[in-house]
C-alpha cells in the first residue's frame, strides 16, 4: 500500500530539547526541505506550530506537531519511534484562518490572517470605545471596555478562554465574540456568531483612546476600523494521533483535563 507521506520535512523551534529533537529525528528518518516534502512535523510549542501554520498558510500542507515546549496543546506527544506509522494513523484536523482588514488613523490599510484570534486593546490607561457591527447592522453602539476579541474555534481554548469566552467544538460553525474587562454594558458577556459573519469594530474617540488590533502575532497601533471575517479560502490541515484529534482535546478542556 503505497504510503500518505514519502517526505518529511522537519522545522523547530530554538530551544535546545527542540533542536536536539530534530537533529536525532532528521538521522533516524531523513529529511526534505520544507517547501518540498509531503509533510512538516513540527517540533517545539503552540508557539511554533503557530508560527509554522502561518508559513505554509495556502499550501494545504499538513503540519503534524510533536511537543518540546512548554503548554503543547495543538501538539502531539513526543516520541521518536514510529514516526512513518504515526504519521500513516494520524487524522486530519482541517480549520480557516480569520481575515483582519484595518484602517488606521493615517489612512493607511492593512491586513492579517489569524489562526487563533483577532482582538482589539486599548493602548494607554484610556479605556476603549468601540462600536460593533455584524452583517452591516449596527449590534452595540458603544462598548466601553479593554478590547474585544473574536476567536475561532481552534482559538478559542486560548486568549478567548482566558477572557471568560465559550471554547468551542472543531467543527462548530461559529466565532466567538469576547469582551476584554468590559465596563459598560455592565452584563454584557459576548456573543456567539455564525462563521460567516462579517464583523465590523469602529474606534470611537480614537483620538483620545487609541487601539490596537493584533491578529495572533500580527499588530498594527492607532486603528480606526477593523473587519474580521473567516478565510474560507485558505485550508490549514494539522495532524493528530488517533484519540488525541483536535476535537477530543477541546472537549476535554471543558471538562477540565
Amino acid at each position: 500500500m503505497a504510503r500518505r507521506f514519502s517526505s518529511i520535512a522537519f522545522v523547530s523551534s530554538d530551544t535546545p530539547e527542540a533542536l536536539d529533537a530534530r537533529e536525532r529525528l532528521e538521522a533516524r528518518y531523513g529529511g526534505v526541505p520544507a517547501e518540498t516534502a509531503d509533510v512538516v512535523v513540527a517540533l517545539g510549542g503552540d508557539g511554533l506550530m503557530l508560527q509554522t501554520l502561518h508559513r505554509f498558510m495556502g499550501t494545504a500542507r499538513p503540519i503534524y506537531g510533536m511537543n518540546r515546549g512548554s503548554v503543547g496543546f495543538l501538539m502531539n506527544e513526543f516520541s521518536e519511534d514510529g514516526l512513518v506509522e504515526r504519521l500513516e494513523a494520524a487524522h486530519r484536523s482541517v480549520t480557516h484562518p480569520l481575515l483582519m482588514i484595518v484602517e488606521c488613523m493615517d489612512g493607511q490599510r492593512h491586513q492579517a490572517r489569524a489562526i487563533n484570534d483577532v482582538h482589539m486593546l486599548r493602548q494607554t490607561h484610556q479605556i476603549a470605545k468601540l462600536r460593533i457591527t455584524v452583517d452591516g447592522k449596527v449590534r452595540l453602539d458603544e462598548l466601553v471596555a479593554d478590547g474585544i476579541l473574536v476567536a475561532t474555534p481552534a482559538g478559542s481554548t486560548a486568549y478567548n478562554f482566558s477572557a471568560n469566552g465559550p471554547i468551542l467544538p472543531l467543527n462548530t460553525p461559529l466565532l466567538a465574540l469576547t469582551p476584554l474587562s468590559a465596563f459598560r454594558p455592565r452584563r454584557w458577556r459576548g456573543a456567539l456568531l455564525p462563521d460567516y459573519a462579517r464583523i465590523a469594530i469602529d474606534v470611537l474617540e480614537s483620538d483620545k483612546r487609541p487601539v490596537s488590533a493584533v491578529a495572533d502575532h500580527t499588530e498594527f497601533r492607532s486603528v480606526s476600523h477593523v473587519d474580521v471575517v473567516m478565510d474560507r479560502s485558505v485550508d490549514l490541515v494539522m495532524l493528530h494521533d488517533p484519540g488525541h484529534s483536535l476535537d477530543e482535546r477541546i472537549l476535554s478542556e471543558q471538562f477540565g483535563y
